[in-house]
């Protein structure tokens, strides 16, 4: 049976005297025959007629896929010749570049003309017609292959949409803001289509090159409306490409905007705030969807603007430079795979190195993941203070151990207790996020302070501890004073460490 989400109304089987137009019928839709009755309705399988008025009855399966294969080729072949030539023709007669949505009108008035061409065509070899309904469908497919993501497009226009996860063309899941999921229509016709539906989206998104095939089976990528892309093949199941892409929501953000969004209290506010002004080094730690880099968005937007700023990332996600009147002096590192010689590759440990040349004020690397944690300790506690970065994390506490097990990568192979005291000798702050209990609110769910280190241990103080409902609340007495005043001079007001229920509404 369909699936709810599918995009696909069921079809409905044609009658035995029903032919490729409407001869025979009434005006209402319904047979002149009076003895005819409404067959049972089929399930619908994606690709076919979706309402059949145009195929003839017990039409072949095969013939149908064929027909609506070749429709797309045409299309593609009509467009990719045409739209070139029209648009140098219409630059010419106005003498003005044609716009974006200028090149898409002409691509559906291009397309328009050639379904028809296409109609007479098939129905000159006596062979059968789609649906009208499909062929709007696939000519909105065919302008998607041009302007957007073909296939994709539809799902990444949902702003409900937050997750997007293909375990091959046909078979999509979606997570939804509310945190609901659901299955919906297949996103390509066929895994050749997606597989070169992810190479088209993968050179569009970089000047660098970002391979996508059996030497080089993975690639991770932005999207140009800030998604992130990551993608697999042949290394699946059946050898098909699975994909997934996750929707930041929020590509500027303030505190303020998040504890409006349930994610901060007034108090957390205030403290976070401080911290920043303070220009304490922060961890921050949670799991997938979590909101990591969205509340590190949210810190940076408490810096001064004039600031200096080097980021390092994986794939370009946290966009500060897009802002310039919050963010005015930005330079943005993204670390390279090696080339198809195996050659060129650059480490995100080697982008840290790099960027304390530049003469930051603050160094932040979009997600600790490896090695790097050695070089972004080293900037934490040589002079850029006010540094923060992420990591994926269960616990506040659980992230020295994975600090730990990342500097064990690195070439210089600090033995724990070395990796201890540097950690501590540089990270401040560890601030954990969490899901909320409704599973769709991300909170602010622990604060520690880091204080030193023992041989095998860091030692932190949890100044902030989930409550029942996860989100933090302040534990009286547990800052030590000397940074207490610090936050104090940065406009903290420390009363609101004492107040043990927090100041979460109510």
């Amino acid at each position: 049976m369909n699936h709810p989400n599918s995009g696909y109304p069921p079809p409905v089987p044609l009658h035995p005297h029903q032919r490729q137009h409407t001869d025979g019928w009434r005006p209402d839709g319904l047979p002149a025959n009076p003895d005819w009755q409404e067959p049972t309705r089929q399930p619908h399988r994606p690709g076919f007629p979706t309402s059949g008025q145009a195929a003839p009855a017990g039409a072949d399966p095969v013939q149908n896929t064929e027909a609506l294969g070749r429709l797309r080729q045409h299309l593609r072949d009509t467009l990719g010749a045409e739209l070139p030539r029209q648009v140098e023709a219409q630059q010419r007669r106005t003498g003005v570049a044609v716009t974006r949505e200028g090149r898409r009108e002409l691509a559906r008035a291009i397309l328009d003309e050639a379904i028809r061409a296409h109609s007479e065509n098939e129905l000159m070899a006596n062979r059968a017609l789609v649906d009208r309904d499909v062929e709007q469908r696939v000519i909105t497919e065919v302008i998607n292959e041009l302007f957007g993501m073909a296939g994709l497009q539809p799902l990444l226009d949902d702003p409900r949409i937050e997750t997007i996860n293909a375990n091959r063309y046909d078979r999509v899941f979606v997570q939804y803001t509310d945190g609901r999921r659901a299955q919906v229509a297949p996103i390509a016709s066929s895994n050749e289509e997606l597989t070169d539906l992810v190479r088209l989206l993968a050179a569009r998104a970089s000047s660098q090159e970002r391979r996508f095939d059996y030497g080089s089976p993975a690639v991770n990528l932005q999207l140009p409306g800030g998604e992130r892309l990551f993608a697999v093949m042949g290394l699946t199941a059946g050898g098909v490409t699975s994909l997934s892409i996750r929707r930041h929501g929020y590509l500027t953000v303030t505190l303020p905007e998040l504890r409006a969004r349930g994610t901060l209290d007034p108090g957390l506010e205030q403290f976070l705030r401080a911290m920043v002004r303070a220009r304490k080094n922060i961890l921050i730690t949670g799991g997938t969807g979590a909101g990591k880099t969205t509340l590190l968005r949210g810190l940076a937007s408490e810096m001064d603007p004039m600031e200096r700023i080097v980021t390092i990332e994986d794939a370009f996600e946290l966009g500060l430079e897009f802002d310039p009147d919050i963010h005015a002096d930005v330079t943005a590192f993204q670390a390279r795979e090696a080339n198809v010689e195996g050659e060129g590759a650059i480490s995100q440990a080697e982008l840290v190195r790099w960027g304390l040349r530049m003469s930051p004020d603050r160094v932040i690397v979009g997600e600790i993941r490896g090695p790097e944690v050695i070089p972004m300790c080293n900037a934490m506690s040589q002079g850029n203070d006010g540094s923060m970065a992420t990591l994926h994390a269960s616990s506040s506490r659980i992230a020295f151990t994975r600090l730990a097990s990342y500097a064990a990568q690195g070439v210089e192979r600090l033995p724990l207790e070395a990796t201890n005291l540097l950690v501590a000798s540089a990270v401040h702050f560890v601030v954990h996020l969490a899901r909320g209990l409704d599973r769709t609110t991300r909170v602010v769910s622990s604060i520690r302070e880091v204080v030193g280190a023992d041989g095998p241990q860091v030692i932190s103080n949890e100044i902030y501890r989930p409550g029942p409902d996860r989100r933090a609340r302040p534990v009286a007495g547990a800052l030590r004073t000397d940074t207490l005043d610090d936050l104090v001079d940065a406009g903290f007001d420390p009363g609101l460490l004492e107040e043990p229920e927090g100041w979460w509404p109510r």
